[in-house]
Order: structure tokens, then C-alpha cells, then sequence
């Protein structure tokens, strides 16, 4: 039995199989930081902190000749974002159910891939996580909305990039409003879309934690998602009718390159 005690829970094995395909859905498609900066990991539970390669020498000399200093270092956060499904429901899965309700699965998948998001483009501080966006050198550029002003934001914010010595491919990365409106309303914004695409070459994808957008470098070197548990489902209880579940990941994440990244401002 390990930390997550699955083995624990009352829950058939086609359930979990159904969990788990449903979980990898909703988290891959709301994740995009780890489409874009660098990933490593997942380096398991013992790990507690990235190494900064640095040393802290307060002073003193608790013996004489004998000095000392602490190796920095920034701690994982860990987090859990706890949620319930009817015991009925997964049996049902094992008798043959193709649809069982889950939606407060679902609903809690979006709420730790939100978390993790917010955190890679805006930091958390409490965890002493400064994100892409917060830590930028670069001035924001604003982000239109008109479908065709895309282009021209995301024209500059490549300069920007270029002329800070940062080299591509390059990753274009939108909030709700502004992907919807690239993507919504054929033949019309298909023309926008080819030649952003044809701008960057990392891809476009999408964020529930953007309201503008961001434009940054896939060069590698620049941005870096360490973590020590991925993304996982454990068992914590049971009653009579539901059985009580939880998502869990720890998670540091580090801007080596402040240059690296250019945020798209929405206009308020």
C-alpha cells in the first residue's frame, strides 16, 4: 500500500479505470504550461525541494576559523483538491455503465489544473513560485479584440523576444475569450489562424488562466516545471453511499530567463 491507499478504496477496478481515463482528459486538455516550458520529473514523494545551486553565508564563527552556509534551495508545494462520487455510480461501471456521473471529478480536475496554470503564468507567492508573466523584463503588449489585431500583437511580442537575444520556436499561449474568438466563426477567422500558426511554430494552446495571452520561447533553458508527484488520485474515506477521493501533485516551478516570455494584455 502506498501513500494514495487505492488499494483501500471500494471502487472496482473498471471504476478506476474510468477515473483515471476521465482525470487524464480534463488535465491534459487544461494544462497548458507543461505544453511549453520545460518538464522535469515526476522525481516521486521524497523530493521536497529544487536545488538553486547557490549558498547563503550569514556570517560568524561558531568556531574560530570555521565559517559556514546554508544551501538554498525552493520547497515543492504540495496541494490536494478533495471530492466525492456515489458508491452506486461506480458499480454501476462494473455492470456495464459507458456513462457514470462524475462530474464532481471533473470539477475538481479543472480546479488543481487551475491552480497549477495560475502558478506557471502568474506565480504564488505564498510558495515563493514567481510566474512567467510576473517575472518578465518586457513591457506588455495589448491584445485587441478584433480577431485580425492577433497577429500584429503576437508580430511584436516575437520582436521583443528577438531583440532580447531570445531565440525561437515560439509558443503562443490564450485565455478563454481571445482562443475563442481565433477559433470561432469559420470561413472568417481561418486566415487569422494560418498565420499565427505560421508565426509559431511551438503551437497554440489554450489556458483557463489567462485573460490576454503570452508568447514565449520553447528553446529550452528558460522556464522550468519541477515535479515531485504528478498529478494523482487517492483514497481518503467512505461512508454509506460515496466514497471520498482527492487530487494531488507537488510542484516548483522557476523562471531561469525573465526575457523568455511576453505577456498579451487584454484590453479592459
Amino acid at each position: 500500500m502506498d501513500i494514495l491507499r487505492r488499494s483501500l478504496a471500494p471502487i472496482p477496478d473498471e471504476a478506476w479505470k474510468e477515473i483515471d481515463l476521465q482525470a487524464e482528459r480534463i488535465l491534459k486538455g487544461n494544462l497548458s504550461g507543461r505544453k511549453v516550458v520545460d518538464f522535469s520529473g515526476p522525481h516521486g514523494w521524497s523530493c521536497a525541494a529544487v536545488n538553486l545551486g547557490g549558498l547563503k553565508v550569514p556570517g560568524g564563527e561558531p568556531i574560530k576559523g570555521l565559517t559556514w552556509g546554508l544551501r538554498e534551495a525552493q520547497a515543492l508545494v504540495e496541494v490536494r483538491v478533495p471530492f466525492s462520487l456515489k458508491l452506486w455510480e461506480l458499480d454501476n461501471v462494473a455492470r456495464g455503465a459507458k456513462a457514470p456521473e462524475l462530474n464532481a471529478l471533473i470539477a475538481a480536475a479543472r480546479k488543481v489544473a487551475l491552480f497549477e496554470e495560475r502558478a506557471v503564468y502568474h506565480g504564488f507567492s505564498e510558495a515563493g513560485i514567481k510566474g512567467m508573466l510576473e517575472a518578465s523584463t518586457h513591457k506588455p503588449i495589448a491584445l485587441g479584440a478584433d480577431p485580425a489585431d492577433l497577429i500584429e500583437s503576437v508580430e511584436n511580442a516575437i520582436l521583443a523576444l528577438e531583440k532580447s537575444g531570445i531565440a525561437g520556436p515560439y509558443a503562443l499561449v490564450l485565455g478563454t475569450e481571445p482562443y475563442r474568438r481565433m477559433m470561432v466563426g469559420e470561413p472568417e477567422t481561418y486566415p487569422v489562424r494560418k498565420q499565427v500558426a505560421a508565426l509559431v511554430s511551438g503551437g497554440v494552446h489554450w489556458s483557463p488562466a489567462l485573460d490576454g495571452g503570452a508568447v514565449l520561447s520553447k528553446r529550452g533553458g528558460d522556464l522550468e516545471l519541477t515535479v515531485g508527484v504528478d498529478l494523482s488520485i487517492g483514497y481518503k474515506g467512505r461512508d454509506k453511499e460515496s466514497v471520498e477521493l482527492y487530487f494531488t501533485e507537488s510542484f516548483a516551478f522557476r523562471v531561469l530567463e525573465p526575457a523568455a516570455a511576453v505577456e498579451l494584455k487584454a484590453k479592459s
